[in-house]
């Protein structure tokens, strides 16, 4: 089914208010409330958001094909701005928006429960799980299908998409900052890293990774996407499984410093072409 731009948005919309009054009123999601949070998708699909969207007059500054989502990125704005303590808080929700738009696609339940279903099909059925870039937790949600009881860390740096993720798994480790945040004391602990990872030449700063003797994980900083493989093969056990969905760039790369990094550390067990358009038939954009 194509990625139908408007009704993705009015879904953010909707998930975003609801977010803001289980805030408001400090308590748990209803049934009906948890089904709205859960049709938030990001906007990875949806650069327009971008836009100027403050007075109507700004709309003669959007592209045409556009101009259908102008009225309800208004609505985005000003619900944020309604719900923020300040201006300061506002621009921090914007910001970080702004940011999330350039790494945030939305995953295919498909996939995630394909996934889960093979690893538990394999009796990986992790009591330690960790989610590096969770978005609302699709893969969460997926694995603790297989293992209701899982311990399970997830990060998701997007503030808004982060109080969702919170609001959907109440009971978990739901953290509302980068990956790079992770503690020490989280190395060599879960049995299972599994997401669908951010890539691109975005760099990454870790004071661990900028101190070792090693290039590749010197190097690992300059594009997300190594950054993560590495990190997580840092935070798993010995016998643990890295399971991410990345771009090509990982393993197509002609740099090879991380990717040696990578193989003196783990062995590979699977490595799975997608179809180019499988995200973007879904999202607007493609990260295969």
């Amino acid at each position: 089914m194509a990625f139908n731009r408007k009704q993705k948005l009015r879904d953010n919309i909707e998930a975003i208010r609801t977010a803001f009054i289980l805030d408001r009123e400090n308590r748990t999601a209803t049934t009906e409330e948890r089904a709205i949070l859960q049709r938030y998708c990001g906007f990875g699909g949806l650069k327009c958001i971008l836009n100027p969207a403050k007075e109507l007059t700004d709309a003669v500054r959007w592209a045409k094909s556009d101009l259908e989502l102008f009225a309800p990125t208004v609505e985005l704005h000003r619900l944020i701005r309604e719900n923020s303590k300040d201006e300061t808080e506002y621009k921090r929700f914007v910001d970080s928006l702004k940011a999330s738009v350039l790494t945030a696609f939305y995953t295919p339940k498909e996939i995630t429960d394909t996934i889960a279903d093979v690893l538990a099909d394999y009796s990986v059925r992790p009591a330690r799980m960790l989610e590096p870039s969770a978005g609302v937790g699709v893969f969460v949600d997926s694995m603790l299908r297989h293992s209701p009881n899982a311990d399970v860390m997830a990060f998701e740096k997007d503030l808004l998409t982060g109080t969702i993720l919170r609001h959907l798994y109440p009971d978990q480790k739901m953290r509302t900052c980068g990956f790079e945040k992770i503690e020490r004391p989280f190395n060599n602990y879960f049995d299972l890293a599994v997401s669908n990872i951010p890539f691109g030449d975005i760099a990454v700063f870790d004071a661990e990774f900028q101190r070792s003797d090693s290039f590749g994980r010197r190097s690992a900083q300059k594009t997300i996407h190594n950054y993560f493989f590495l990190k997580g093969l840092d935070a798993v056990r010995d016998g643990g499984i890295v399971a991410f969905i990345t771009s090509q760039g990982v393993l197509n790369s002609t740099k090879t410093s991380v990717r040696n990094e990578l193989f003196s550390q783990a062995n590979l067990v699977s490595a799975i072409r997608l179809p180019n358009n499988l995200f973007t038939d879904n999202a607007g954009a493609s990260n295969i």
